[in-house]
């Protein structure tokens, strides 16, 4: 996208009301970092939350018409907020005079129109997040406390549907026929998309709801400091337990169930390409936390199976884990935590056969088996035959080799 420059007059005076546009546009663009406003934006601004609040009190039979000159003038009110960055803020930066906090605003500008090279519907999207975020940070700066109240609701509305229009159309290319390069960075969209919204929008919200503000409590102890594998799927299987509660239907079930799969192999991965016990260990210990994450909070609430194997397999596996609160009472803990063990690494195995990917993961289900060695559900046994090469005089060997291969 080319940006172009417009010219702009200077009045000799000191009392006209340009000249108090020149006095507004020093403070907004001085050093304390306020930022990108001036007073057309906060008039266009007003509207849009004036409008927004018409449209919330409606009465019935006006909602459509109150609605369309809601969006008419939040839409008038994101491009005063564009054309102030194109004409004032473009500017500074080109003839470097402009502040860090102007620099990174156009940085991230352009971060966001690149993406219309690759996806346009992404780019508006992405665009009218940018605009509508920066303009709510800049009151922050600003200690625009009253005003911030009132535009909040408003600001929080259109953020939640932002991103719900970003989930949709992720899960749309994820459903497109793709290579695995592409499909995983589709993946790494969703995940960056409810991070973005989890840690931005959901600490401004008044949430009641209990589930989640445990999830965001959990997803809190991740928000510093630098992560290793295990704790970037931790951190995305409990972005993806908040996408259950925050955006079922932006992110369709059949698209959250691909997300839990490829976190499951994501893990499967971490234990085996792992060399230290202590990180095998806890990717395995996640294993677990995952597995009965994705039964509980998706497959226990899938009402529709394409597949009749999937949900008998399911029913079963829901018999059993139903059976470990005997277990749990009648042997205690211990025994209880053994046999949830056994179950969800044999569930493992039988998915990864039924979704023909077993072959591709040796190494896992070779883990797999040794840890059900280790909690008595299998017995090892010798893997290999010895085979002697050579040639036999008088019932001795000469010249012979000792070798050995695995028995199957």
């Amino acid at each position: 996208m080319g940006v172009q420059e417009k010219s702009l007059r200077v009045y000799d005076t000191k009392k006209t009301f340009f000249s108090k546009i020149g006095t507004t546009f020093g403070k907004i663009f001085g050093s304390s970092k306020a930022g990108v406003n001036n007073f057309v934006v906060n008039a266009k601004r007003n509207t849009a939350i004036k409008n927004y609040k018409k449209y919330l009190k409606a009465s019935s039979g006006k909602e459509d018409l109150l609605e369309k000159t809601f969006e008419n003038s939040f839409t008038i009110y994101l491009e005063s907020i564009d054309e102030l960055i194109i004409n004032a803020i473009y500017k500074k930066v080109t003839l470097g005079t402009a502040t860090p906090f102007e620099r990174e605003a156009l940085s991230k500008y352009y971060t966001v129109i690149h993406t219309k090279e690759n996806d346009l519907d992404e780019y508006k999207i992405r665009k009218q997040i940018y605009l509508l975020d920066l303009d709510y940070n800049l009151l922050r700066e600003m200690e625009k406390n009253k005003l911030l109240n009132e535009f909040m609701p408003l600001y929080l509305y259109k953020m939640e549907r932002f991103y719900k229009g970003l989930l949709k159309r992720y899960s749309m290319l994820l459903t497109e026929k793709s290579s695995q390069v592409k499909e995983n960075v589709v993946f790494d969209s969703i995940f960056k998309a409810l991070e973005e919204y989890v840690e931005e929008i959901i600490p401004l919200e008044e949430n009641k709801d209990e589930g989640l503000l445990k999830d965001y409590s959990e997803y809190e102890t991740y928000s510093v400091g630098k992560l290793d594998q295990i704790d970037t799927i931790d951190k995305n299987m409990i972005l993806l337990g908040i996408s259950r509660r925050k955006f079922v239907h932006s992110l369709p079930l059949v698209v959250s169930e691909r997300c839990y799969q490829k976190l499951l192999q994501d893990v499967r991965d971490t234990i085996v390409d792992s060399k230290i016990d202590r990180k095998i260990e806890g990717a395995y210990q996640l294993f677990i936390k995952l597995v009965e994450q994705y039964y509980d909070r998706l497959l226990s609430v899938k009402i529709y199976w394409d597949n009749n194997d999937e949900k008998k397999a399911f029913n079963l596996f829901k018999e059993k884990k139903d059976a470990l609160k005997d277990i749990k009472a009648k042997s205690g803990i211990q025994e209880y935590e053994r046999q949830k063990q056994i179950l969800y690494i044999r569930t493992d195995i039988s998915n990864m056969e039924r979704y023909k990917i077993a072959d591709k993961n040796e190494a896992i289900l070779q883990f797999y088996r040794t840890r059900l060695v280790n909690l008595g559900d299998m017995r090892q046994l010798k893997n290999y035959i010895a085979i002697t090469h050579g040639k036999f005089r008088g019932g001795k060997l000469e010249k012979g080799a000792l070798e050995h291969e695995k028995a199957c």
